[in-house]
């Protein structure tokens, strides 16, 4: 069976916890994930034994946790404590076929052409296409590389119920309901996956319409993931949900589906072209890698205002993921660079 881990603090001490519905068993000897990682690696263990002999602490209740009446609160199930540099948030675009017709109708917005003739089809559909083809390669073969893209450090990676920011300078922000790999990496530089997390990826699509070279800029945006990381989750079809609250009121939900059923991309190839490069096996980081969206609210109109909530839920990923939307006040004021001449 899957095990599922919160990491909490009470703003002073931090805990990380496995989740026996409906109370949280807090493990003796570590306070965060990556430290029961780096124990797993140098003793041999895995993740789901390890933290079982560990869970000898204080029971909490999920509940009060959850809902804010608990003096500890929910942190992003994966951080590298005081090393926040040590953490490299990025993705993978157009794995999902929903998100792919999304992004294929949203670039030809402002065009007669027909999406079905060859000549129509932007690069991104065209990108899908060969992910189609050529994004489940034989066992110890590399198959066509997938889209690719940066988000941050872990300053950009938000706890459940924090806000995610529609910055000053953004035209947009919206939703993207993932799901996201959990990655460290050994002292010989091997990835090992911890587990997976479900996230809200958070972008701005409305910058990356004007043109699909905007993508790299319009992912620099904070994101989200937890409350819980699940270890030996099933990654084979995994139905989840997608909702958007503004007040009492919701303002747009969909049911969505994630795993390799739903992909082109088998996950061993999207994980092999992201640990390909050198720079992204440095011993002891920590990579939280979003696998796509398969639907997107941006792609029947919605445009997210200050205060409205975002709820994300994966089946077998446990609690939902929630966070509010901030939009920050529109500004054009230039950020000014100062000389040390």
């Amino acid at each position: 069976m899957p095990v599922h881990l919160v990491q909490l603090s009470d703003g002073n001490n931090r805990r990380v916890a496995l989740v026996e519905e409906p109370h949280l068993r807090c493990l003796e000897g570590v306070s965060s994930v990556y430290e029961l990682a780096q124990q797993c690696l140098q003793h041999s263990t895995s993740i789901a034994e390890q933290a079982g002999l560990l869970a000898t602490g204080e029971t909490l209740s999920y509940e009060e946790v959850y809902v804010g009446r608990s003096p500890w609160h929910l942190l992003a199930p994966i951080d590298v404590p005081d090393q926040p540099s040590r953490l490299l948030v990025s993705g993978t675009g157009l794995t999902h076929l929903g998100s792919a017709r999304e992004r294929q109708a949203m670039h030809l917005a402002d065009k007669k052409a027909e999406p079905a003739k060859e000549e129509a089809l932007t690069d991104s559909m065209r990108m899908f296409q060969w992910g189609v083809e050529h994004g489940r390669p034989p066992e110890g073969h590399a198959g066509v590389a997938p889209e690719w893209f940066y988000k941050g450090d872990a300053s950009c990676l938000r706890a459940p119920f924090e806000p995610l920011e529609i910055p000053s300078h953004a035209e947009d922000g919206g939703e993207e309901a993932e799901l996201a790999g959990v990655y460290i990496i050994a002292a010989d530089g091997t990835p090992f996956r911890i587990g997976m997390a479900q996230g809200n990826e958070f972008s701005d699509h409305l910058f990356e319409k004007r043109n699909y070279l905007n993508l790299a800029g319009s992912k620099l945006r904070t994101c989200s993931v937890g409350p819980e990381l699940v270890i030996g989750a099933e990654f084979t079809e995994v139905p989840g949900h997608v909702r958007l609250e503004r007040g009492t009121a919701t303002l747009w939900q969909k049911a969505i589906a994630s795993g390799e059923d739903n992909m082109a991309h088998s996950l061993a190839n999207l994980e092999h072209h992201h640990f390909k490069f050198a720079g992204h096996r440095q011993p002891g980081s920590i990579h939280v890698h979003f696998y796509g969206a398969d639907a997107l609210s941006c792609g029947e109109g919605v445009v997210l205002e200050d205060g409205d909530i975002a709820e994300v839920r994966f089946q077998g990923f446990g609690r939902a993921l929630r966070n509010p939307i901030h939009r920050e006040k529109k500004s054009d004021q230039p950020v000014r660079v100062k000389s040390l001449a």
